[in-house]
């Protein structure tokens, strides 16, 4: 199968995103036409490090450039700022310069953590992107956002890094188990909600040919690259309708932060999952959505087997009003004033802004145990 190619179109500062298998492998020449002259770290995890690693360092190796190796624990709480420390403090031991190249090889926790730790080493360094989950490839490798976590809330420390170069090898995610890759789909799901409908309807048709793998699912990813990208060349710093590609993420990220990052519980796709059902439910509440449209997008959650309600997680969640309160503090909050990404059905989202407080958490009692 051949490499399709996605610009994220930002002036002088554009980069491509290359699609298709094998590109793990090539990872060495095709950083070094981009970026000759620099040498490289490379930021992974224990569980993509088995299955990956050797295969990226010897490219790297062969094309001049034996690189540092950081090696963290897999999971959500590696966002931290123990973590960020570990990763700044072995780039500066290793003696990279500004001119230099980190790269996140891994799925989008260590794509945030790794793009924030070359955002801030040296007042900047080159940052390659190497996803190897499907929501990384689809997501959180795109766009340049980089963070960790706080205890009181998800992504709220961070900063905008764009990467020069993002390689998504799909035949990583041959690798992946399930539940990662339908986590993914979620993000993928999102782009046809948000304003394609019509690629709405082609995953309704087509998902078991995503996730069976092939040109179905090279098609998926290029397909919610080129929508996340027009987005981000347009809106680079989210202050307009970057927003939009946060549908779901406002009660994904506070049923994640509820659930205290226990990825055994909830990972941050299936938290997507519910928020974007939670979102066109609570339209259709507001009476700015048909009812029927819920029940569409609840459908197609079910059916590629995402959890698509609260009751869907496992073990007890707080009580609207603490769920409220992680609502409250993520970080779509403008000076107090609630926005949410709501939607006037398929394909038709919006940014809507001073939601009622009384109409959130009257919504979340309705839907905690439901």
């Amino acid at each position: 199968m051949s490499v399709v190619t996605v610009e994220v179109g930002l002036g002088e500062r554009a980069y491509d995103i290359l699609i298709g298998p094998g590109l793990i492998g090539r990872g060495g020449e095709l950083i070094h036409k981009r970026l000759p002259k620099a040498r490289a770290a490379v930021v992974t995890d224990e569980n993509v490090a088995a299955a990956h690693l050797e295969p990226l360092v010897e490219s790297l190796s062969a094309a001049g450039n034996a690189p540092a190796v950081i090696t963290l624990p897999a999971g959500e709480k590696t966002k931290s700022f123990a973590s960020l420390e570990t990763v700044v403090d072995q780039i500066i031991a290793a003696r990279l310069e500004r001119g230099d190249a980190v790269i996140a090889l891994g799925g989008g926790v260590i794509g945030d953590l790794t793009g924030f730790a070359a955002g801030i080493v040296r007042r900047g360094m080159h940052f390659v992107q190497m996803p190897t989950s499907l929501l990384a490839q689809v997501d959180s490798s795109v766009g340049g956002k980089t963070g960790i976590n706080s205890p009181r809330g998800k992504n709220l420390i961070g900063v905008f890094h764009q990467p020069r170069l993002v390689l998504a090898d799909t035949a990583a995610l041959d690798t992946l188990p399930l539940r990662e890759f339908r986590a993914g789909y979620a993000e993928v799901a999102k782009y046809g909600l948000i304003d394609r409908p019509d690629f709405f309807s082609w995953l309704e048709n087509n998902w078991q040919e995503v996730f069976s793998g092939g040109p179905a699912r090279i098609e998926a990813i290029a397909q919610s690259c080129r929508a996340k990208a027009d987005v981000v060349a347009r809106d680079e710093f989210e202050t307009g309708d970057r927003a939009l590609l946060n549908l779901g993420h406002t009660f994904g990220h506070a049923l994640e932060a509820a659930t205290a990052y226990d990825g055994a519980r909830l990972v941050h796709g299936e938290g997507v999952a519910i928020g974007m059902a939670l979102a066109h439910r609570f339209s259709a509440r507001l009476n700015l959505a048909s009812p029927d449209d819920a029940a569409r997008v609840e459908a197609h959650l079910r059916a590629v087997g995402l959890p698509w309600r609260m009751a869907d997680i496992p073990g007890a969640l707080p009580d609207a009003e603490a769920l409220f309160g992680y609502i409250t503090q993520d970080k779509k909050v403008s000076r107090g004033a609630l926005t949410f990404i709501l939607t006037r059905g398929i394909g038709q989202s919006f940014i809507a802004k001073d939601v009622p407080a009384s109409e959130v958490v009257s919504f979340l009692k309705e839907n905690r145990q439901e």
